[in-house]
């Protein structure tokens, strides 16, 4: 198995990097990914496979002529050829400002945030590989439990991974992480009747499946039987789970690069109220298992307050958009980030926290259960199917699962419905949110009840 420390990493990356400007590059930047991972699946109520996937990545960006190059490699690679067919590719491209991070002090987090101490941290492989079999089959036992004839697949994985980033403008930085992963889905036929189900979670730590289990079953308990939808406008509680149909258009509002664009709604609204007062939102590189001490670009990751009582405070940006868009108030707090090793830098969120604080206006229910039980007829939406709301937040999505409420019980399940509406109206019209936060990948995001959203018949006018 290949060594996945920092040091480990440092010949591969300075020798590429000196390669390159011997070859006549002005600038150069390396970044080198090195992961292992563990993943355990099982399909149709049994243990299918396990796998060991090991995987070094590594991303080489360059200017020649002020034009940039960008290529990737993984295994094996012959580092005069990848330089070659970087130079070659930054001969296609337009010049451009050089925005490369400068080293900063205290950069090497070796381990940073790797805090198990159990699991995740001291056992061996085979001894992770087991519990994971154990917290799959648990979990596939409870189900069928209480639904015999359900059809269970689950999938549970441990990954350790070290990243080191070095350009030529003297940034060196690393750090190495390690996490478990895991998911479980259900999907139960009725007839003609289709149900699927699905729960995910990470930890750095440990991972047994329990609470996973227990928000997959009270899933299957509300969905026994199917209901008459109600129509027209009505008030909606949006779980976690479909948290992204609201928090995604506001990531949007308040990206830089469509700030400079002059794209986003958000763009003269700085220090104003866009949403709703009881709303705090904010990044923190030092909790859940998506911190980082470094952006994809090498600046430092710091905690902010992007909307504070409903008020926006600021929007975030890569190196690029904060310098070319400063005056309009893109902040440096460590927010671009590659979708992979062959992509350029772009604005991202990490580590997004959906806080609210209890108003005159807004209820705080200590569950999802006591949230729904406020409610005199509207319904509640788990899943979702559709490409999201669009930058001015509109949206119109099939409801993927979703439960009718009537004086505060759940009926049942409710099918053939669509949701429209927009998010960023949705997002200051709150009835009541509940005390039941939860990850959903890199956002941290309570259950909500909003008002203004319109529930229709698949097939009719919206």
């Amino acid at each position: 198995m290949t060594d996945a420390t920092p040091s480990a990493l440092t010949p591969v990356a300075e020798s590429l990097l000196d390669l390159a400007l011997d070859s006549g590059a002005e600038a150069v930047e390396v970044y080198v990914s090195s992961s292992l991972s563990h993943p355990v699946t099982f399909e149709s109520n049994r243990l299918k496979q396990l796998e060991t996937i090991e995987s070094t990545g590594i991303g080489l960006r360059l200017w020649h002529n002020g034009k940039p190059g960008l290529v990737t490699a993984y295994g094996e690679y012959d580092p005069q050829v990848l330089i070659a067919k970087a130079l070659s590719l930054s001969d296609l491209n337009n010049p451009e400002e050089i925005y490369l991070q400068k080293q900063y002090s205290n950069l090497s987090y070796d381990n940073y945030a790797n805090k198990g101490n159990s699991l995740g941290a001291s056992n061996s492989d085979a001894e992770r590989i087991r519990t994971m079999i154990e917290w799959g089959e648990c979990a596939i036992d409870a189900i069928l439990a209480a639904i015999p004839e359900a059809i269970c697949n689950a999938s549970w994985d441990y990954t350790s991974e070290t990243m080191r980033l070095i350009n030529s403008y003297g940034l060196d930085c690393s750090y190495s992480d390690s996490n478990f992963s895991g998911s479980i889905g259900a999907e139960w036929i009725r007839g003609d009747d289709f149900l699927a189900i699905w729960e995910a979670d990470a930890a750095r730590d440990q991972l047994p499946p329990d609470q996973m289990v227990q928000r997959l079953l009270r899933s299957l308990h509300w969905a026994k039987e199917n209901v008459d939808a109600p129509q027209g406008h009505l008030p909606v509680l949006i779980t976690s789970k479909a948290a992204d149909l609201l928090w995604g258009v506001v990531a949007n509002g308040m990206n830089g690069k469509q700030v400079q664009q002059k794209t986003s709604p958000w763009l003269d609204k700085l220090g104003e109220t866009v949403i709703a007062s009881c709303w705090n939102l904010r990044q923190d590189p030092e909790i859940g298992i998506y911190g980082t001490p470094f952006d994809d670009e090498g600046t430092p990751t710091s905690a902010y307050n992007w909307i504070a009582a409903g008020k926006l405070q600021g929007f975030y940006g890569d190196l690029r958009t904060t310098h070319e868009a400063s005056q309009l108030g893109i902040q440096a707090k460590g927010n671009g980030f590659r979708g992979d090793l062959g992509t350029y830098p772009q604005p991202g969120l990490f580590n997004l926290i959906v806080e609210a604080t209890a108003t005159s206006s807004h209820l705080i229910a200590p569950s999802l259960e006591s949230l729904a039980a406020t409610m005199e007829d509207g319904i509640i939406v788990e899943q979702l199917m559709g490409n999201g709301a669009a930058i001015a937040g509109d949206f119109a999505m099939n409801i993927e699962l979703g439960y009718r409420v009537h004086n505060g019980e759940i009926m049942g399940r409710i099918k053939d419905s669509m949701l429209a509406g927009n998010a960023y109206k949705a997002l200051k019209q709150v009835i009541g949110i509940g005390n039941d936060s939860q990850w959903q990948g890199s956002l941290q995001v309570p259950s909500v009840i909003v008002d203004g959203l319109t529930v229709t018949a698949r097939g009719d006018e919206m």
